[in-house]
C-alpha cells in the first residue's frame, strides 16, 4: 500500500514530503488563476494576464523536472492574454 503513495514521488527524484510540497505550490496558484480567469470571463477588464502568466511562470518550473515529456509542449496559444 505504501508504494501507491512512493512510486511516483521516486520516480521523480523525491520524498512523499518534498513531492507533496511541490505538488501544492502548482496547484494553489493553479486554483487561484483558475478563479481569475473566471472573473475575468465576468468581468473583462479585471485579471487581463494572471491566467497566462500563471500558465507561463508554472510552465518554466515544470521544464526539466522528473522524466522528460515525450513531445515537446508549445505554449504559443498562452501569449495572447485570458
Amino acid at each position: 500500500m505504501l508504494e501507491l503513495f512512493t512510486r511516483h514521488p521516486r520516480q521523480v527524484g523525491e520524498t512523499y514530503g518534498e513531492h507533496f510540497a511541490m505538488a501544492w505550490s502548482f496547484g494553489v496558484p493553479m486554483i487561484a488563476a483558475g478563479l481569475a480567469c473566471l472573473v475575468h470571463g465576468i468581468l473583462p477588464f479585471a485579471f487581463e494576464r494572471t491566467g497566462s502568466d500563471c500558465v507561463k511562470t508554472l510552465h518554466a518550473r515544470m521544464k526539466g523536472r522528473g522524466a522528460p515529456a515525450p513531445v515537446p509542449v508549445s505554449f504559443q496559444a498562452f501569449d495572447a492574454a485570458i
